[in-house]
């Protein structure tokens, strides 16, 4: 018989060994994000774990996101780009459905959305779920030991790039620079017209994962430019919240800044480069494209209430044009102060 019951902390250990041991688990699986998201944002976590005759058969992380500009979910996962349920077995992935469906019938939330990396098992979703395949894309490829190999993987015109920052006498440092991120990440996003995440959350990414997780800042004559946090899981490195300054693009700190993290989680030993999320006809799409990375669709599904429609948080909606353009002309204390409650209901 299969019991799901609530994420319990003594239960981590267990619940990670079945991510890493699932061929379809990612990093945003892993049970430390329950305890990050409600300290960070305040969301309540649900995640469920299934067991049966004593062994994990499986796992969904899984919090509720209320926001008076952004309604009410549940999301699997909040501020992850992959998430869903993992299971050993349909009667796993069954029971799991079912409490999910339980969670939200209790919680009231009018939309559960998982979002896949890899395509769920034929049947697995039960009842009806919407499906939004289109917007979001992703982008993996495996990397060598080899230095030389790794910059000769990367396409012509895209490696000149790189050798610019190299030429330029840019430097990389790698460790836990919250504060250099945070300016240069809200900087980054401000411009882009997006609200920041608080600067406590990257604080506890960074004690949450240990290290499996790091912060890469690129300088040019001692003046950072760019900066990311990386995650890393299953000899995969992950960068994933990054930005830069405007001088940044004169100096090719962008390129330089990538082209580091790959250098460094290669003689880390990972075998991996996972480029993260994009959205479809972006700067950042382009970006990873030139890179030689190919997009694979992301999956998302939605359960909806009756009445409920699918959530459309997409900075390309037209209706947060105006909200965008306004965002853009804040000055950068401003957007910081009040980035943090905006963004806690976006997920």
């Amino acid at each position: 018989m299969i019991k799901v019951r609530p994420l319990a902390p003594e239960a981590a250990p267990a619940w990670d060994a079945f991510v890493a041991s699932h061929p379809h688990g990612t990093f945003l699986h892993r049970a430390a994000w329950a305890r990050v998201l409600p300290a960070a944002f305040g969301h309540t976590a649900h995640h469920l774990m299934a067991e049966q005759d004593g062994a994990v058969v499986g796992v969904l992380p899984l919090a509720q996101v209320k926001s008076m500009l952004f309604g009410h979910a549940l999301q699997s996962s909040p501020f992850g780009v992959y998430g869903g349920p993992l299971a050993a077995s349909p009667e796993a992935y069954a029971a799991l459905h079912q409490a999910a469906a339980d969670v939200q019938s209790r919680t009231g939330a009018p939309v559960m959305e998982w979002r896949f990396r890899d395509a769920p098992e034929p049947g697995a979703l039960q009842g009806e779920w919407a499906t939004k395949d289109d917007l979001y894309v992703t982008f993996r490829k495996p990397i060598g030991a080899s230095d030389d190999a790794n910059m000769k993987a990367i396409p012509r015109k895209q490696r000149a790039m790189v050798r610019k920052g190299l030429d330029r006498g840019l430097t990389s440092t790698v460790g836990q620079d919250v504060t250099t991120l945070h300016r240069i990440y809200a900087e980054s996003v401000r411009n882009l017209g997006t609200p920041v995440v608080p600067r406590r959350y990257f604080s506890l990414l960074l004690e949450a994962f240990g290290d499996d997780a790091d912060i890469v800042v690129v300088s040019d004559a001692g003046t950072p430019v760019t900066a990311v946090l990386n995650f890393y899981h299953r000899g995969e490195v992950l960068p994933y919240y990054g930005g830069g300054t405007v001088a940044a693009r004169a100096a090719a700190g962008h390129d330089f800044l990538y082209w580091e993290v790959m250098r460094r989680a290669a003689a880390r030993g990972c075998t991996g480069f996972d480029f993260g999320r994009s959205k479809v006809g972006t700067g950042p799409f382009s970006f990873k494209k030139n890179w030689g990375f190919e997009p694979t669709p992301l999956l998302h599904r939605f359960r909806l209430a009756p009445g409920a429609t699918i959530p459309d948080h997409n900075p390309l909606n037209p209706k947060y044009r105006l909200f965008i353009a306004a965002w853009k002309r804040l000055p950068i204390p401003v957007a910081n102060a009040i980035g943090p409650y905006v963004v806690r209901g976006v997920g």
